[in-house]
């Protein structure tokens, strides 16, 4: 066997043992979502770090570098962004009112209807970005180890251990994970990127190369401005109300290691998004007729083998901590938000761990079919994370103008925002702006004021001791 499979089959041995290490940290709900709110500055950095540096940050961003030039590497500086305004705005605030999701707060501030149309909305964008995961991690190992998995069998393999490791570890095994994780991307990418760009023959060598149709080294190169303005604006927008952030957040100490924890994140998603960038560029010059999803893996499988195979299993590991993340997010919105608050609110705190499990391995085996259609990473993330608009707002506006919130705020602008995503997809017409992103805030900043000038309930802040006797409220 090769070097690379021994690799891989440490990793995939290290996850595993990560989980079950935790796992007896994990018999409590309160263990097992959020590490007991315990993760310390360095772990809120690592979990946050992690979750962005996944497919889209890594194989994504070499994706779209194939096609339109290394300033595919801000989309990484857009995730970074966004960790910053978070860290700024809602992290600390979202530790110190010890909410779960945005759909709970919803409910604690507008009404039942509100909490019901926000966590179909959020468990959706959850399963979108899950798939992309099990996209990502076919193409890593497809390079990594062909004569042994096929693009698909690639995404089989890392949804088994995707859904696996999340069921047994929970967030506890995302974070410490992501710490090993993060530290052998830096290294591996960082060595893989000057050793390619060196056996090319430096970056003059690299462009002459390339086809002149394509500013490749310019700043916007080939996406344009307006383009790039999109990304930041779907970063920090998403940053502050997508469950994976919010969870974060939410586990950390306190309100303080929670913004220190994210602005520390920022400084490490930064660089490696230009790295995977260049490696691209890097693979339309050699190969310019190979798969851009296959960009980043290829190159790096022309490396030294243990190279080879400790960079391409760390992107891969990176990738499982961000599938892991994610999908216990979305296990948790449906555990939270659906199955505790409306089917059976009176079950015990052993039952409600036993349902988020069941709930990640049901909603693991589903994406898999969405990992199957998907298009490209970045297209596909981002226009899943513009559905996160509607609930940004509304959040904002709750915590800094409530004087403007009405009783139906959440639920209209929430239900303005899904149809103006479905409308984008369905009628090609309406797509005058170079992003959805930018008509998701149009329309729900006029959905939200029309709400506020017809709808004359305003919102009342609901007593904590009353709402957590009512269930709506979880510590």
């Amino acid at each position: 066997m090769s070097i690379q499979f021994w690799i891989i089959i440490l990793y995939i041995c290290v996850l595993f043992g990560i989980s079950i290490y935790v796992k007896r940290r994990t018999e409590s709900s309160s263990g097992f979502l959020f590490a007991g709110r315990k993760l310390s500055t360095t772990l809120v950095a690592a979990n946050i770090a992690g979750t962005a540096i996944g497919a889209a940050a890594t194989i994504g961003v070499a994706e779209n570098a194939f096609q339109s030039g290394i300033a595919a590497g801000w989309y990484n500086v857009a995730w970074a962004a966004g960790a910053v305004l978070m860290a700024m705005v809602a992290a600390g605030k979202y530790r110190e009112m010890n909410c779960t999701t945005i759909p709970e707060l919803f409910e604690r501030y507008y009404d039942r209807k509100g909490r019901a149309i926000a966590v179909i909305g959020m468990i959706t964008i959850q399963l979108v970005i899950t798939s992309l995961q099990y996209l990502a991690g076919g193409a890593i190992l497809s390079s990594l180890l062909p004569e042994i998995f096929s693009f698909q069998g690639g995404m089989v393999t890392s949804a088994i251990v995707f859904i696996g490791t999340t069921i047994l570890g929970g967030l506890w095994s995302s974070g410490l994970s992501n710490i090993l994780s993060v530290s052998l991307i830096y290294i591996g990418v960082l060595i893989s990127t000057v050793t390619i760009v060196n056996d090319q023959g430096g970056i003059s060598a690299i462009a002459a190369s390339l086809p002149p149709t394509v500013d490749w080294f310019g700043p916007v190169g080939g996406l344009g401005l307006a383009t790039i303005i999109g990304w930041i604006v779907v970063m920090m927008t998403q940053a502050i109300t997508a469950q994976g952030p919010v969870q974060v957040a939410c586990a950390a100490i306190d309100a303080k290691t929670a913004r220190k924890g994210f602005l520390w994140g920022a400084l490490l998603m930064l660089p490696i998004g230009f790295l995977c960038a260049i490696m691209g560029v890097a693979a339309r010059a050699a190969h310019p007729t190979m798969k851009a999803t296959m960009a980043l893996p290829q190159m790096i499988m022309g490396l030294d083998p243990v190279i080879s195979g400790l960079t391409l299993a760390a992107l891969w590991a990176a990738d499982v901590s961000t599938a892991c993340h994610i999908l216990l997010g979305a296990g948790t919105l449906f555990s939270q938000d659906i199955y505790k608050r409306f089917i059976n609110p009176t079950m015990s705190d052993k039952r409600y761990t036993l349902v988020n499990r069941y709930a990640v391995l049901g909603l693991g085996i589903g994406t898999l079919w969405l990992a199957f259609n998907a298009a490209g990473i970045v297209k596909t993330m981002l226009i899943g994370l513009s559905l996160t608009t509607a609930f940004t707002l509304v959040f904002l506006f709750t915590m800094f103008a409530p004087t403007l919130c009405r009783r139906n705020s959440a639920f209209y602008t929430t239900l303005a925002g899904m149809v103006a995503l479905l409308v984008w997809q369905v009628f090609p017409g309406v797509q005058i702006f170079a992003h959805p992103i930018y008509m998701e805030w149009i329309v729900c900043l006029i959905t939200f004021f029309v709400v506020a000038i017809v709808d004359k309930e305003k919102i009342t802040v609901v007593d904590k001791q009353e709402a957590m006797q009512s269930g709506v409220y979880e510590c």
